[in-house]
């Protein structure tokens, strides 16, 4: 026990500046999980009897999609901005966007104005979520890098969480006063971080670069860790970072070819679905025991914890090692799920098993969040080379979004023609294959620099092992 405190402590030992900077630029994330979330429990209220604001059917669907539209939209301004004017910057025109559409809800006279602020809150969302993992990723020590690139999605699922707990019980106001009061306290702390040191050095500026990696970092002495980047960048701009070097060069295919993968999983493994959906599921199930916004809430819950826990595991027992766990669990939960529909559908009493479907979605919850929920974010910033990272990340978060309305479209056709247990035999069969490809295909990123992470790619061996002891070497040099 005393030798796992030892470990804990010696992963934090010379990271505070680094945490520090990491929590005030993920702030915006719990607005992004706020906005996610926003039309669960703000829908119901609109078409409540005394709404403040009056909608008709169709509103009701595009106040949902109009965030998902934004986010699309958002991806050339994305891919301009993030090496236009940097990684830290980009996270501060998001906040403010953010900000923007918080307001444009608390006073909105009609619909159309509600269309405008979803449609913001989408866009800041896409700018935030390439944006600010790139900066964490550039900014960690390798030690530590998982655990503050995972900061982001616990952020996220944390303002999911939040919505639900505000909305559904004060005025419609209230969620925008409470996410623009933690976008001002961003805006007024993050404001003061160091820039990116692996940006600066792609625009020359030498000087700024070290005062922020001086500030990034506890030890006195950065030179070595500077001279690394600045070699990093070098060989790195010898990449044209042309659109089509994504497919051209070895490293940035694999690359993409990993995060397609795992952006489709996430979704064709069920979580849209099951976040849109959950409350229909359960009812056909006939496992109705709780209210919509204590499940929503419970599901929140159990996402957040799991999501915690990996945060912690991520650097400390690998990425793929939570993919593969994560992956196989989803797919059991989901295949009993279906089957329990399938024995419903072919006539079966299943009422004394009736808390399956509840126990399933829950337990999902958690197995997803482990791994699948979490990882592709983790290791987005650190599979693609510094001259294609913003095209990367974005082509991939623009991936993240068309699947996510793909297997939502997809699951409403096979359940309404076939029956709720066949898009969920789809969706285990997926997250079975999702772990092969795992074992297969994805590299281990634990313990290793950018660079080195690179060279992997490239099928060149790292320069050091990825095991603890190389690592602390690494960082101590």
């Amino acid at each position: 026990m005393q030798k796992q405190k030892t470990g804990i402590r010696h992963m934090f030992t010379g990271t505070l500046p680094q945490v520090v900077a990491s929590l005030t630029g993920t702030i915006s994330a719990v607005n992004d999980g706020m906005h996610y979330g926003w039309s669960a429990p703000i829908i119901p209220i609109l078409q409540s009897d005394d709404t403040p604001i009056r909608i008709s059917k169709t509103d009701e669907s595009w106040l949902e999609t109009m965030y998902l539209i934004g986010g699309i939209a958002g991806l050339p301004v994305t891919i301009y901005l993030v090496d236009k004017i940097g990684r830290k910057n980009s996270t501060i025109v998001s906040s403010c966007t953010s900000l923007l559409s918080w307001i444009l809800i608390a006073l909105a006279p009609n619909v159309a104005c509600l269309y405008v602020a979803r449609f913001l809150s989408g866009l800041a969302g896409d700018m935030a979520f390439v944006a600010t993992p790139m900066y964490v990723a550039e900014i960690a020590d390798q030690k530590i890098r998982g655990l503050l690139s995972s900061l982001i999605y616990l952020m996220m699922l944390f303002g999911i969480l939040l919505i639900y707990l505000i909305a559904p019980f004060t005025p419609f106001y209230v969620p925008s006063i409470v996410g623009s009061l933690l976008l001002i306290t961003q805006l007024a702390s993050f404001s003061f971080m160091p820039k990116s040191p692996y940006y600066l050095l792609s625009k020359n500026k030498v000087d700024s670069a070290r005062k922020a990696l001086d500030r990034l970092r506890t030890t006195k002495n950065n030179e070595a860790e500077l001279e690394d980047i600045s070699r990093a960048i070098e060989r790195q701009k010898k990449e044209k970072g042309r659109p089509q070097d994504l497919l051209l060069v070895k490293s940035n295919r694999k690359a993409l070819i990993v995060m397609t993968v795992l952006n489709a999983a996430q979704h064709f493994c069920g979580i849209s679905v099951m976040l849109m959906n959950m409350h229909s599921i359960l009812t056909e199930a006939g496992s109705v025991y709780l209210k919509s916004t204590t499940t929503a809430i419970i599901f929140s819950v159990c996402m957040l914890t799991a999501a915690t826990f990996s945060s912690f595991f991520v650097d400390k027992y690998g990425r793929k090692f939570l993919l593969i766990t994560s992956s196989s669990l989803t797919g059991i939960c989901l295949l009993v799920l279906a089957i329990y529909f399938n024995l419903k559908t072919v006539g079966y009493d299943v009422r004394s098993v009736s808390w399956i479907p509840i126990a399933c979605v829950m337990a999902y919850a958690a197995v997803f969040k482990i791994g699948l929920g979490m990882v592709p974010i983790v290791i987005s910033a650190e599979l693609f080379s510094n001259r294609v990272k913003a095209m990367g990340m974005t082509i991939a978060d623009a991936m993240y979004l068309i699947f996510g309305l793909l297997s939502i479209e997809l699951y409403k056709g096979l359940s309404e023609s076939y029956g709720y247990h066949v898009p969920f035999y789809l969706f285990s069969a997926l997250s079975l294959v999702t772990t092969v490809f795992t074992i297969v295909i994805v590299p281990e990123t634990k313990g290793k620099t950018l660079e080195e992470i690179q060279m992997l790619l490239k099928g060149e061996k790292p320069v050091c092992s990825n095991d603890d002891d190389a690592t602390d070497n690494l960082t101590q040099a």
